[in-house]
């Protein structure tokens, strides 16, 4: 929270580092990204002291990165969730996340998959019993607004996938990166069994950082009865720090399935994935197990 060297007055990276380049307002925007918004749960969340959080939130809201918004009236009580600003830093910490991923936690190999003892796989597994937070991602219908849990349905089925070549050429030497492959099938698996997770009560949604437009042309191409949604700006994957991959200058999803009950609470998570048919078939039964128990 220091101020900027005259000599770096004209530098963007210094002012933005002015900003958020503190440890505590860092990870303040990961928390409510993540759907941690009141001050007593931002603190059990960081272990972090009253005074300290105090002044990272006056901070970060006098600079236009979060916003103050009132939910008690009697005494007067506030939240802190994040402005357009402050989701504009979304693909900062994921980037941020992805280069740990690869070059702290890993060897510095580019993957869209990772190995079971990894860090990004226990990531994901400690998502199981977590709570999704509200958010909404452009569906490719129409790019509207879409809530990835749907209320009508008892479960709904989330599966995160990097990239389908239509009707995009793909990035060179895509093969070639572990995890990739297979996009294109797992969409169609979902497809075929769309109605066996109907039966049980569950909703498909696939999710990829793929415009709508894209996502568009290839559901209409593969007769997709489910929506496809553009998670563009990572407002999911920073909800719930998905695994990521750089590829052709964009962040990609790595391939991972979700099972979230109609409560937002996730009850089943696979990454890696690295049998896709296995893949879709547990989460089917997950999906009438929970239907069985509900």
């Amino acid at each position: 929270m220091k101020s900027v060297p005259e000599r770096d007055a004209a530098c963007a990276i210094a002012q933005a580092a002015a900003v958020v380049g503190d440890w505590w307002s860092l990870l303040l925007v990961r928390e409510t990204a993540r759907g941690h918004h009141r001050f007593d749960a931002l603190q059990e969340e960081l272990g972090i002291s009253r005074k300290v959080l105090t002044e990272r939130l006056a901070h970060l809201v006098e600079t236009g990165v979060l916003e103050k918004v009132p939910y008690q009236e009697r005494p007067v009580r506030h939240e802190y969730r994040l402005t357009e600003s402050g989701r504009g830093l979304l693909p900062v910490l994921l980037s941020m996340q992805d280069w740990a991923d690869r070059w702290v936690f890993g060897d510095g190999s580019l993957s869209g998959t990772a190995d079971e003892a990894s860090a990004e796989a226990r990531r994901v597994a400690g998502l199981t019993g977590e709570r999704l937070p509200r958010l909404e991602l452009p569906g490719h219908r129409d790019g509207e607004p879409v809530d990835p849990v749907t209320g009508d349905a008892a479960t709904t089925v989330l599966f995160c996938y990097p990239a389908t070549g239509s009707p995009s050429p793909l990035p060179e030497g895509w093969a070639g990166i572990p995890g990739t492959v297979g996009c294109t099938l797992e969409n169609r698996l979902f497809r075929d069994a769309y109605e066996d997770f109907r039966a049980a009560g569950a909703e498909v949604r696939g999710v990829s950082t793929q415009r709508p437009d894209e996502q568009r042309v290839f559901a209409v191409e593969e007769g997709l009865p489910f929506t496809l949604l553009s998670d563009v700006d990572l407002r999911l994957a920073a909800a719930l720090r998905l695994p990521t991959f750089r590829a052709g200058q964009l962040l990609r999803l790595k391939r991972a399935v979700l099972v979230v009950d109609r409560h937002r609470v996730v009850r089943h998570a696979r990454f890696p994935v690295t049998d896709i048919p296995a893949a879709v078939d547990e989460a089917l039964a997950e999906a009438r197990r929970l239907a069985a128990i509900s």
